[in-house]
């Protein structure tokens, strides 16, 4: 169900829907993506069509519903454009810390009563995701500014 909700999802994010959506992937019409999508007749949308869509909407739904059927979270990774350096390092940590800082508010809110619930669940997990970006965003920098430099003089 989380996959069909990303596919939706991914169509009304295309300019035009599900019928520009289609065309735009190669489908022959809106009802042929449908299909797909609603599992008409053993239709499935393949991988490589959920990533073609998940381009064309500029949208990360088809991985982030992939993650959560998979047990975990996706975490997009920042694209890099601009000079990075130890300051920008610095702020980082510095968005680690104070959501680590969020983390543990929320968490002594959510358990003070003995008992978490749906709503406090998805609070805690909404800052832990954040945290979870914030780490491999941490990490991309680091890579960028510190890995082992290409030929070319571009990071890793």
């Amino acid at each position: 169900m989380a996959l069909r909700n990303a596919y939706l999802a991914m169509c009304r994010a295309f300019p035009g829907g599900a019928e520009a959506m289609a065309a735009a992937i190669g489908m022959p019409s809106a009802a042929a993506l449908n299909n797909r999508m609603y599992e008409v007749k053993g239709q499935r949308v393949h991988v490589d069509t959920a990533l073609a869509m998940q381009a064309a909407s500029r949208t990360t739904l088809f991985a982030e519903a992939i993650a959560r059927e998979s047990g975990g979270t996706f975490v997009a990774l920042p694209h890099i454009d601009e000079e990075i350096d130890n300051d920008e390092l610095l702020k980082k940590f510095s968005q680690i810390v104070e959501q680590s800082g969020r983390l543990a508010r929320v968490h002594t809110d959510a358990i003070e009563d003995g008992h978490l619930d749906e709503v406090e669940e998805a609070a805690l997990r909404k800052v832990a995701a954040t945290i979870h970006q914030r780490v491999e965003e941490l990490l991309a920098v680091t890579v960028r500014v510190y890995g082992k430099k290409s030929e070319d003089g571009d990071g890793r």
